[in-house]
């Protein structure tokens, strides 16, 4: 028996005995989807390289630019979605919308802006940045599920009010959505038996936040990352694996 596989059936056999798991999840579990992992989705950006605006990809891709230079801001955006809109839903995603139905309550926390996870059956999630494919009007709300933006006007008006329309995501300079930093909080006041972190680095306080509070709550703590990351210290079970590879043979385990 490998090394690898006594640590995978060592957490299973833990977690078999958790009602309440939060997961979270970072751009990592995409990368077999083709989606790769953060310093610009798809592989677009590069660090330090300005746009051909002369700005960096924080300054395009941030509030302050959607409010002022819109076009700026969409074209970048654009690119996100070309690259989103062709990816599909891989085996890890599916192990975590089957994982919902191994425990009493079972939340994945995303950080990312895909919609894979919906499209792979996930119904408790938080979608902490929110989901490139659902808009807004900036004046008076008005919602539209988008997921081809080709044909888009860009910048897009509303259909109702002719206001500007963007995405529902956290560009750079946002605060996160209140209702998601609700619900998470919720569900750690409540208490969780198990915290899995898949493919994030977790650098942002909110993401490492769960794994390490969990981690002196004695809860279980799982991480499934080839790299070493903030919490890797922290956590019980370090599975060092891609999202894809080891998420189905946890899930093989739990049966």
């Amino acid at each position: 028996m490998s090394k690898g596989t006594s640590i995978l059936e060592a957490a299973a056999k833990d977690l078999r005995h958790a009602r309440r798991v939060l997961a979270i999840t970072g751009a990592g579990i995409s990368a077999d989807s083709g989606l790769p992992t953060y310093r610009g989705i798809g592989g677009l950006y590069s660090d330090g390289q300005e746009t051909e605006e002369g700005l960096t990809i924080e300054e395009a891709l941030s509030g302050y630019t959607m409010r002022t230079e819109p076009d700026i801001c969409w074209k970048y955006i654009c690119q996100i979605e070309s690259t989103c809109r062709a990816a599909k839903h891989n085996a890890a995603h599916e192990a975590l919308a089957a994982f919902e139905s191994k425990f009493e309550q079972f939340t994945v926390l995303t950080q990312n802006i895909d919609g894979l996870h919906r499209s792979a059956g996930t119904k408790d999630l938080i979608e902490i940045h929110g989901n490139i494919h659902e808009l807004f009007c900036t004046a008076c709300n008005h919602e539209k599920h988008v997921v081809n933006f080709a044909d888009l006007k860009i910048p897009p008006d509303c259909e109702r009010c002719g206001a500007l329309v963007r995405p529902r995501v956290v560009l750079f300079g946002e605060m996160l959505p209140a209702p998601a930093l609700t619900r998470l909080s919720e569900i750690m006041d409540k208490g969780v038996d198990a915290v899995i972190t898949i493919g994030t680095t977790s650098v942002f306080p909110y993401i490492a936040g769960p794994v390490l509070r969990a981690s002196e709550t004695n809860a279980i703590t799982i991480e499934v990352n080839p790299s070493d990351t903030t919490v890797s210290h922290a956590v019980h079970y370090r599975l060092r694996e891609r999202a894809i590879v080891a998420l189905p043979e946890l899930l093989k385990y739990l049966l």
